[in-house]
């Protein structure tokens, strides 16, 4: 183990000497933040963003494969293409990730299994922000390990886009996108479906996504609208309660509707909005006789916030508000809601001719049922000179149980109305260089949890699995990538991630989620540029569970694209690699997909 540390801080070191002789330009990417929008290079926390045509090229047909892609981030998923899939960072669980769209918190109060009912399709996401490590002073609840924000695109003009595919397992997907207005007021609008009838046995599944979004412009702001509903109905094999129960069978329903307001008067900054997320969800243990066990449940998070910023002589302060109420209506689960209110502060300042940045925030939540938490943290980095910095932050973060850890009981599972909200401190100290050819990072990360909730069993040959406080966890990585455009032609990217975490008294129980976290994972991408009009990426991962061993992959799209229209042939796990993600789900093997997208221009 010591070797492997030691050959990637040396990894690093010949990144920092090699970025060292590339040209200054900086490629400046803006991070849209909570507060205020910061300058990629600017930022003081460890944060990727996947561009659009990171995306386009990509071998990845859901908003969950792309993600698979990115150093430290947990894609466990259920099924393919986007039928379910937990998201975690660096070693957490599922529950522990905030999740938004444009801004908006699409987190399910049900449970973190339904955080990825998304209504875009990946087509339409213009990019993808992370935050990696906690957030919770800037974002609240869930914020606990990282944030994820998709950002859809809306652009003035007149346009037309369709798109369809099919592939291996009679799969197929039809799109369809519709941009219309002007510079003052733009509005799209996105429908999709997928449909497949499954890799093995109970694996079909239908997805349909509906999708509007409208902008209107005033002096130095905007008023944005979004509205958008998913449907998700497929077949479950082994997914939840054993690998025995074949015949499970799910729907899942996410209706997200926000209006968001900002605008700025002079140095003075204003973002505030107000938005409704509807969740449903219909369980059958066995489709085919769907009296043996049901479960219906019905979520509502309701809220809106008001944000400010203000610069001045001593540099930038934001404060912010948000209320929030979460309802359940559940046949399992019972009634339950709470509210939640939480305050913001954060300022921004700077020392040494800006070379040094500091920004020290809080933020204050209370729940109607829980009591009162405190987020404190602190970023700081330093400039060596416009490409090169080094930064670390500390942050203290809580998470307040689920309705599902809390209250749900079925044959294989207990919740627990005594939960206590698990806290954690995390802090990562870290080092990047960027110019407008390349991007190398380095970081050595740490998170001391307590109180942390599992689902656990005494042995295998248990039946029920208990949601329970299992104490303290342990958790200490590193981290080091490099995105690398040698050419016009040929790009690189190379990224390695380090895990252990570590229980402090294992009491010898069987963890269901939280020791089934990466140990190793290795992804590489290259794509090349030929011809003109020709893409080819292939897209290597290397992961080494705790539990549930090591596997390879290799994905593959080839596409063609010339003006108005394109091509592609993609082909996912190319050796047939036989692995599971989730608590013993086999997934697929290889995968042939091919489709096409054509442009119609209006005038």
């Amino acid at each position: 183990m010591v070797k492997k540390i030691g050959s990637i801080f040396f990894l690093g070191s010949l990144l920092w000497a090699y970025a060292q002789e590339k040209t200054t330009d900086i490629e400046s990417i803006e991070f849209q933040g909570k507060f205020i929008s910061t300058p990629y290079k600017s930022a003081n926390q460890n944060i990727t963003v996947i561009t659009k045509e990171e995306i386009v090229n990509s071998p990845a047909r859901s908003i969950d494969e792309i993600l698979q892609q990115v150093p430290g981030m947990d894609i466990r998923r259920r099924g393919a293409n986007g039928v379910q899939s937990d998201i975690g960072f660096r070693g957490s669980s599922f529950e522990q990730v905030l999740l938004l769209l444009n801004g908006i918190r699409m987190n399910d109060s049900q449970t973190g299994h339904n955080n990825m009912n998304i209504p875009v399709d990946l087509d339409e996401v213009e990019k993808i922000e992370i935050i990696k490590g906690p957030a919770a002073r800037r974002f609240g609840q869930n914020a606990y390990a990282g944030v994820i924000n998709i950002i859809t695109r809306i652009n003035p003009g007149k346009r037309v886009k369709i798109s369809a595919e099919g592939g291996d397992y009679s799969t197929y997907g039809l799109g369809f996108n519709a941009q219309l207005g002007n510079e003052k007021f733009s509005n799209a609008l996105q429908a999709n479906s997928a449909s497949s009838q499954g890799y093995m046995y109970n694996t079909d599944y239908e997805i349909r996504n509906v999708f509007y979004q409208g902008k209107l412009n005033l002096q130095n702001g905007d008023l944005r609208l979004q509205a958008g509903f998913s449907e998700k109905k497929f077949g479950g094999n082994g997914f939840y309660s054993s690998k025995a129960a074949t015949e499970q069978y799910e729907e899942t329903q996410a209706s997200i509707v926000s209006i968001a307001y900002q605008q700025r008067f002079g140095k003075l900054r204003l973002n505030s909005n107000v938005y409704w997320r509807r969740g449903q969800d219909m369980y059958l243990f066995n489709r085919q006789n769907p009296s043996i066990y049901r479960n219906m449940h019905i979520g509502n998070n309701v809220g809106g916030e008001a944000n400010s910023s203000y610069q001045w002589g001593l540099g930038t302060t934001g404060v912010g508000v948000e209320l929030r109420k979460e309802l359940l209506v559940s046949s399992n689960l019972g009634n339950p809601d709470r509210f939640v209110s939480q305050v913001f502060f954060e300022h921004h300042f700077s020392l040494f001719d800006k070379k040094l940045n500091i920004s020290p925030g809080i933020s204050w939540a209370n729940y109607s049922k829980e009591g009162n938490f405190f987020y404190p943290g602190l970023d700081v980095g330093y400039n060596f000179n416009p490409n090169s910095k080094i930064y670390g932050n500390i942050a203290k973060v809580h998470r307040v149980p689920t309705f599902t850890e809390l209250y749900y009981i079925s044959k294989t599972e207990q919740g627990n109305p005594e939960l206590l909200p698990e806290n954690a401190l995390s802090s990562e100290v870290g080092y990047q260089y960027q110019n407008n050819r390349i991007l190398a990072k380095i970081s050595g990360f740490m998170r001391n949890s307590d109180n942390s909730i599992d689902w656990v069993k005494n042995s295998m040959d248990d039946m029920v699995w208990h949601a329970l406080n299992v104490g303290e966890i342990k958790t200490r990585g590193i981290e080091a990538e490099i995105n690398h455009k040698a050419t016009d032609w040929l790009r690189y990217s190379l990224g390695y991630t380090y895990i252990d975490s570590s229980y402090k008294e294992s009491n010898g129980f069987v963890s269901r989620y939280i020791l089934d976290n990466l140990k190793h994972q290795f992804v590489a991408k290259l794509e090349t540029k030929f011809f003109g009009n020709f893409t080819n990426e292939l897209v290597y991962r290397y992961n080494e569970r705790v539990n549930l061993g090591t596997y390879n992959l290799l994905d593959e799209k080839l596409s063609f694209s010339q003006k108005d229209y394109s091509v592609y042939v993609l082909i996912n796990n190319i050796t047939n690699t036989k692995y599971t993600e989730a608590f013993g789900v086999e997934m697929p093997q290889r995968w042939f997909h091919i489709g096409f997208s054509y442009n119609i221009n209006i005038k």
